[in-house]
């Protein structure tokens, strides 16, 4: 007879996901301990809300009280598209192509949860993604998924690093010996070596700072430093670069998903258009995607600054 985690996970894969692991809902000591090191270097920049009760963020038992379990579920989001080249255009990161992925992936979560309390009498829990107070990378890797690379994406073997993550966390145990995937990256530095700004300041370690993704999506200030605005290298929303050159990304493989694919077949925007957009025309046109965490001042900055660059 199928256990009960064999159960959750024939059903996970018949609502869409691609890989699903468990593991014990218990205090990430370690990676809390590196999290509140990389905030104290002031990493984080101007997203604030990683620096409030970090203490969450390492235990699962503080977000959902009676947590036992952690399920942890990826969804492929790579979809065999380009970014269309030339003059007046800004290139879009991938993950932000189609809908906004909080809504797909929330979803999908919702829909394995209420299946989850109709097996298991009692069983309750609380479905994550990234905008909960959660490490789900660190989680990704304590359930077996995959391992944390040098550009501090999570990669996996089947892949690559076109993943989402999402979790349930239950009240109820759940079958928590994960075989823990080694680091493979070895002695790449294909990552550190291609990001323009030098974000990856060390293997495992980036400064947001100096991140074009944060930069693009996270600053809230009306002009780019002159280490952005320099080395923007085409993007108007998000980066790609580091994932683009892991070599790991040979693996990737169609989502078939098709809320990723690209909407209007656009995986880059004219700048023009950006910049003429009203707060009623940019709300109407990047309704549920993800997009909108820019704002449009944030966005109508960057086309600004596509629009220097010689």
């Amino acid at each position: 007879m199928a256990s009960l985690s064999e159960k959750i996970k024939v059903k996970a894969l018949e609502i869409g996901f691609q890989e699903i692991g468990f593991a014990r809902a218990e205090a990430l000591t370690e990676e809390g301990a590196r999290l509140g090191e990389w905030l104290a270097r002031d990493f984080h920049g101007e997203m604030a809300w990683l620096g409030r009760e970090p203490e969450k963020r390492s235990d699962p038992r503080l977000i959902f009280p009676g947590a036992k379990s952690v399920i942890v579920l990826l969804l492929n989001y790579y979809t065999p598209h380009e970014h269309v080249p030339g003059p007046g255009l800004g290139k879009v990161s991938r993950y932000a192509w189609g809908d906004d992925y909080h809504d797909i992936v929330k979803n999908k979560l919702r829909e394995l949860l209420e299946w989850i309390k109709t097996e298991v009498p009692g069983a309750d829990g609380k479905v994550c993604v990234d905008t909960a107070p959660i490490m789900d990378k660190a989680w990704a890797v304590r359930a077996g998924l995959g391992w944390l690379g040098k550009h501090t994406n999570l990669i996996t073997k089947e892949y690559g690093s076109w993943v989402f993550i999402g979790e349930i966390i239950v009240n109820f145990e759940l079958d928590h010996a994960p075989e823990i995937v080694p680091d493979h990256c070895g002695t790449c530095t294909a990552c550190l070596d291609a990001c323009p700004t030098g974000a990856i300041v060390a293997p495992f370690l980036v400064d947001s700072k100096a991140c074009l993704s944060y930069a693009t999506i996270e600053l809230r200030a009306s002009e780019f430093s002159p280490e952005i605005s320099e080395n923007l290298e085409g993007w108007l929303y998000g980066c790609d670069i580091c994932q683009d050159v892991c070599p790991w990304n040979r693996f990737q493989k169609p989502a078939g998903e098709p809320d990723f694919e690209p909407r209007g077949g656009e995986t880059s925007i004219d700048l023009d258009e950006v910049l003429s957009l009203s707060p009623e025309k940019y709300a109407e046109r990047f309704r549920r995607t993800a997009i909108k965490r820019a704002k449009l001042g944030g966005l109508q900055r960057n086309a600004r600054a596509l629009k220097k660059k010689p």
